[in-house]
């Protein structure tokens, strides 16, 4: 769905390029998260993978249409949720009247839908909103305008535990075959058990690139107080139990995944996890 070739792009008044020669193949149909230390470049790449921001050299495209055209028929099809943004003063009926026509397959009743599952409806003014509540409704009017891109920059970041259990439950209800949702985050435990898919980046390379099933098949991740299973682990990491582990899956286990672990495993030794996957 989505190719990022040879990409290169920096802010003008940086003295080092964010992105050179970066590269990335989005499929479709899956909830992908993207993971990233700060200053790495997620935001700037969900802005040039909706046409934003325009790269220097390298090609981004969209359904096989170059993304940096802004074609109509390219940007109806998808939609991001920045992590900053604002609503203007008017009731969202209001608000749907005048956005929804740039998105044919927007659907005001799937918008009812979600919205019920912030425990939110149609008759609120979005001016009297708090800002949790805001990107509620603007998660919402996401989701229902249906297109084959969503992607969302730090969408639990403002909402409370309750929120974050029902913003789970809204991707799960909006998730078809035809949609892929890209979900940047620092926030992991708030999606790991909505992801299928996970790409970790550090600047200009992929560390890793590998669907949920794939990663629980080659890693088990275990937490023990033991020092023996701790001696034979890939990575560990001080917990409350002891020792939180990543072991080579050899006995093809079940384990859940622990995507902060991984994520921590994979900056401090990538070639080691790699070589795991590359095997």
């Amino acid at each position: 769905m989505v190719t990022i070739e040879n990409l290169t792009f920096d802010y003008r008044r940086s003295q080092k390029k964010l992105f050179d020669d970066f590269s990335l193949s989005i499929e479709k149909g899956k909830v992908y998260g993207l993971l990233g230390k700060n200053g790495v470049g997620k935001s700037t790449l969900l802005y040039l993978m909706t046409g934003l921001l325009m790269p220097q050299n390298g090609k981004i495209s969209f359904n096989q249409s170059n993304v940096a055209k802004r074609l109509p028929c390219t940007l109806q099809d998808m939609y991001i949720v920045p992590e900053e943004f604002d609503l203007p003063s008017m009731p969202l009926r209001k608000y749907v009247k005048c956005n929804e026509s740039f998105y044919p397959r927007f659907s005001l009743e799937d918008l009812e839908k979600y919205l019920q599952c912030f425990e939110l409806n149609m008759d609120v003014n979005l001016g009297a909103l708090s800002m949790g509540q805001k990107k509620k409704v603007y998660m919402s009017f996401a989701l229902a305008t249906n297109t084959s891109l969503l992607v969302m920059d730090e969408p639990t970041n403002g909402l409370d535990i309750p929120a974050k259990s029902q913003f789970r439950k809204f991707i799960a209800l909006g998730m078809n075959e035809d949609k892929t949702i890209i979900i940047s985050t620092h926030q992991v435990r708030d999606i790991d058990n909505l992801l299928e898919h996970v790409i970790i980046m550090d600047h200009s390379k992929v560390l890793l690139n590998e669907p949920i099933f794939n990663i629980c098949q080659k890693l088990l991740f275990v937490e023990t107080s033991s020092d023996k299973i701790a001696e034979d682990a890939l990575f560990v990491s001080p917990s409350i139990q002891g020792n939180s582990t990543i072991l080579p899956n050899t006995e093809n286990e079940e384990s859940a995944i622990n995507l902060e672990l991984l994520f921590n495993a994979m900056l401090s030794d990538t070639e080691k996890l790699k070589g795991v996957f590359n095997n």
